[in-house]
């Protein structure tokens, strides 16, 4: 049963926090009336791209912690960063400190890349869709922030 709950939290963790944090800030997302730069999803985008980011990442931590326990706290790092970058964005609405937020979170998403390819090369590339959503939002972060 043990083994089962910590299959559970692995899995979904990422997706628990991505919902709860949708959750807070679900009133305040302003993105339909911002200027957007070129290449901009519609809205719609974001839920199911990020619902699909969120299980790879739980997907990798898993498969990851299947075979090796010591495994450093940048996994729960990054995804802390990522989670209060849209707290950052819509619910304080600090759109610069959003660019600086979210270049730390690429950085930091990189790392843990590196650190996975170190001890489970599937783990890397279930997390490639993430980092470059993460750089694509970045692009749009500064793009937003430029044009409003």
């Amino acid at each position: 049963m043990k083994k089962m709950i910590k299959t559970v939290f692995y899995l979904f963790f990422p997706l628990m926090v991505g919902g709860l944090v949708s959750l807070l800030i679900m009133n305040k997302i302003d993105y339909s009336w911002l200027d957007k730069p070129p290449l901009a999803p519609p809205k719609i985008a974001f839920p199911i791209v990020w619902t699909i980011i969120y299980l790879l990442m739980g997907i990798s931590y898993f498969l990851l912690k299947k075979e090796e326990e010591n495994v450093s706290s940048l996994y729960y790092l990054q995804l802390f960063v990522n989670a209060l970058w849209s707290i950052i964005f819509f619910a304080f609405q600090w759109r610069f400190v959003a660019i600086l937020w979210i270049i730390l979170l690429d950085g930091l998403v990189g790392l843990m890349i590196i650190e996975f390819y170190e001890k489970k090369k599937i783990s890397v590339y279930l997390n490639i869709p993430y980092f470059l959503w993460s750089l694509f939002a970045t692009y749009l972060t500064i793009g937003i922030y430029i044009l409003n």
